[in-house]
């Protein structure tokens, strides 16, 4: 019997150790091995739980026990994640982990210190939460050259902007009910900011591309500027506004990546992803564009992944899997002024007629948009395909000619 031990007994890791016991003999005979819980590591107390008899407060008891070969790590945050995955990789103890802030900001770290004692460190749920997606970049798209992959990697935001956009309620009021039915925290900022979705990227990028991407070398920008002006001008225009978290790279070897509000044509194979609901789309130069979708959290869609890894690493203490990318470096990552992209504008401006001319003095030629009941004052177009330094140049000089810049949304060509 593999013996393992559970770090974090919230959601996720209740999750897991169901799963483990509930599926015990089916995993076992897909693992070749048993696989037994010895330790949940949990600062609270659990007298009622079946488990009881597992619960410890102390990680020297679950690092100095030579039986543990596994151990989950589903604490989230860096600390003291980082430092208990750390000293069990450097005590030869595989490790499988859900938190994505540990594997976005210390991935390669921790990967060379598995790599150096021929050990395991698996992520498969830290994207994604159920969907497969570390796996098939790592494995079955291993023989593409990885164009780019783009996606709705968080499904708090995407369940807000699927509120506004299906039923015409205001951010506040889709952030409200996300929260009433679970799907957004008490404190939503991660997700709202943007954040959750820039960590999931950074993991993606680091994995197809093999250079360690780190969350503050990405521009982020969140969802709570949107507004159901900007929902019904994205319809008007011919699509829908979804967060995405998208990267590519370049012919010079760098990379561009960003998290941020984009207008999708409905065409788009992630317009119709709503929701809780996940997509993220892999762009290879053999396979074209493939798409995997799910619900990217919840309790047992993540817990399943986790078991997966666990599973992974038992089938895999002689071989070590092959999950590795380089240290990054502070000039891989493209300065995002220098992207190509096309602009949604909302501003206002005290004539309409004389905004428009100016518009079209200092943009060429853009695309007008209508929506029914439009703001008094209310201009708003689609620019063309232009670096986005160039944009923020021409919009500062719409500001001095009297048009108030409201809002902007870039255009995915996706």
């Amino acid at each position: 019997m593999v013996k393992i031990a559970v770090m974090g007994y919230g959601t996720v890791g209740s999750g897991v150790v169901e799963i483990l016991s509930k599926h015990a003999d089916n995993i076992a005979s897909r693992a070749k091995e048993r696989i037994g819980i010895k330790y949940i590591l949990d600062r609270r107390d659990f007298p009622d739980s079946p488990y009881s008899g597992k619960f410890t407060k102390s990680f020297d008891t679950i690092l100095n026990d030579p039986e543990v070969r596994i151990v989950v790590e589903v604490m989230g945050g860096l600390h003291p994640a980082f430092e208990y995955v750390k000293s069990c990789l450097e005590n030869g103890k595989s490790v499988v982990t859900s938190n994505k802030e540990l594997v976005a900001m210390k991935g390669a770290q921790l990967l060379k210190i598995a790599q150096k004692n021929n050990l395991n460190f698996l992520f498969e749920a830290s994207v994604g939460g159920g969907i497969p997606i570390i796996r098939p970049i790592s494995q079955c798209l291993a023989a593409n050259e990885v164009i780019g992959i783009a996606g709705i990697l968080n499904g708090t935001t995407n369940f807000i902007l699927t509120k506004m956009i299906r039923e015409g309620m205001s951010f506040q009021e889709s952030l409200a009910m996300a929260q009433k039915l679970g799907y957004a925290e008490r404190d939503p900022s991660s997700d709202v900011g943007g954040l959750d979705a820039c960590r999931k990227i950074c993991i993606l990028a680091s994995l197809a591309y093999g250079k360690h991407v780190y969350p503050d070398q990405v521009h982020t920008e969140g969802i709570s500027k949107i507004t159901l002006a900007d929902v019904e001008y994205a319809a008007s225009w011919g699509g829908v506004v979804k967060l995405i978290g998208m990267v590519r790279k370049t012919d010079s070897g760098k990379i561009q990546i960003m998290v941020c509000p984009m207008f999708l044509s409905r065409e788009s194979q992630l317009a119709n992803v709503d929701d809780e609901f996940n997509g993220i789309m892999v762009r290879g130069d053999s396979t074209g564009d493939v798409v995997f979708y799910g619900k990217g959290a919840g309790k047992l869609p993540t817990a399943s992944a986790v078991v997966a890894d666990v599973i992974d690493c038992v089938k895999h203490f002689k071989a070590r899997k092959y999950l590795y990318w380089d240290d990054g470096s502070p000039d891989y990552v493209e300065d995002y002024r220098e992207y190509e992209t096309a602009m949604f504008v909302r501003g206002k401006a005290a004539d309409e007629f004389s905004a428009f001319q100016t518009v079209d003095k200092l943009f060429g030629r853009v695309e007008r948009l209508s929506r029914k009941v439009p703001e008094p004052g209310e201009v708003a177009f689609v620019t063309k395909k232009m670096k986005e330094k160039e944009i923020a140049q021409q919009l500062q000089q719409a500001s001095q000619e009297g048009i108030q810049i409201l809002n902007t949304i870039r255009i995915g060509d996706l």
